[in-house]
């Protein structure tokens, strides 16, 4: 259906490593933009051409934005400037009149042989935070298939700027792109293979190492929806070909793509189960989760720029 297709791939790390390993095994031919020779050797011996650059090489992601059919960024949710150069490409494409699929981490887009261009871009469902702090599980259900919900969101919402980028881009290019935005929750899973570990849990554990307790913010009463990484892989594949072989006006009629496992935890839990196992194995005092002050926050969250995924 789609073997020998040239894919471009941002950020090939935690899941787009993952997700550039199903591709080649279908006959795709993948490059990948990698900042770490290390990590490059690891992309190489996946059976991808790497392309050396950072997110912040803006001409040099839209020199192989253009020059490939399918674009997958999964690098981070929050890169405009990233996004807005595979958008160029994207765009030069068109007027060559083009085939291309776009997949961005947090936001996917693909373009099918029936479109001069395709988008996926990936999102994240903090887009959807309701600002309860741990305080309260909300009541409020999101739901993909109900595009207005979502476009009604703040646009200053988590991820929000980069989604309303390409949801502007896939407005003024109508038909010619088929654009659509994944959207994952609490990301987990081990791959052996590429031996990556998601950021939340390995951080809340370090954290609960460090300062002799496991913890959550506020009560931990939020929820969270979630989904292995290695399903996730798969989803994006099937997007990618369902994007392939449905009509350009079909993909139109919605750019959302939820993707989970039908489970939910509270945060609370999250931290039990950290506590119940860093005590059992003597790394800790207490199993019990405690609450962790604002002024500890600083341990917990970093920013993008020390976190993009290759």
């Amino acid at each position: 259906m789609s073997s020998g297709r040239n894919v471009f791939i941002l950020g090939p790390g935690f899941i787009g490593w993952c997700v550039l390993d199903l591709l080649v095994s279908e006959g795709y031919t993948v490059s990948g933009l990698v900042r770490r020779k290390e990590h490059a050797d690891g992309i190489r011996e996946s059976g991808a051409t790497v392309v050396m650059g950072s997110l912040d090489d803006k001409s040099l992601i839209t020199e192989h934005a253009a020059k490939n059919d399918i674009i997958i960024h999964s690098a981070t949710a929050d890169h405009l400037p990233s996004v807005e150069a595979v958008l160029e490409g994207i765009n030069q494409r068109v007027q060559n009149g083009q085939n291309a699929i776009f997949s961005k981490f947090g936001t996917n887009v693909f373009s099918g042989d029936d479109a001069n261009c395709a988008e996926v871009h990936t999102s994240g469902t903090s887009i959807l935070d309701d600002g309860a702090n741990g305080e309260y599980k909300g009541d409020k259900i999101y739901y993909d298939n109900k595009p207005e919900e979502i476009d009604a969101l703040d646009d200053n919402a988590p991820h929000r700027q980069v989604d309303l980028a390409i949801v502007r881009s896939r407005k003024e290019l109508g038909s010619h792109a088929k654009m659509v935005i994944m959207t994952p929750p609490e990301i987990y899973g081990w791959n052996p293979k590429h031996r990556r570990l998601t950021i939340q849990f390995p951080v809340l554990a370090r954290f609960a190492i460090k300062h002799g307790y496991a913890g959550h913010v506020g009560k931990g009463l939020s929820v969270e929806s979630q989904i292995h990484v290695l399903d996730l892989a798969r989803a994006y594949v099937v997007l990618l070909h369902w994007l392939e072989t449905t009509a350009p006006e079909e993909v139109q009629k919605n750019p959302y793509f939820f993707c989970e496992n039908g489970k939910e935890f509270s945060w609370r839990e999250g931290a039990e189960e950290i506590g119940k196992a860093l005590f059992e194995a003597g790394k800790i005092n207490s199993p019990e989760p405690r609450t962790i002050p604002q002024d500890l926050y600083k341990d917990l969250f970093v920013s993008d720029s020390a976190c993009q995924d290759n």
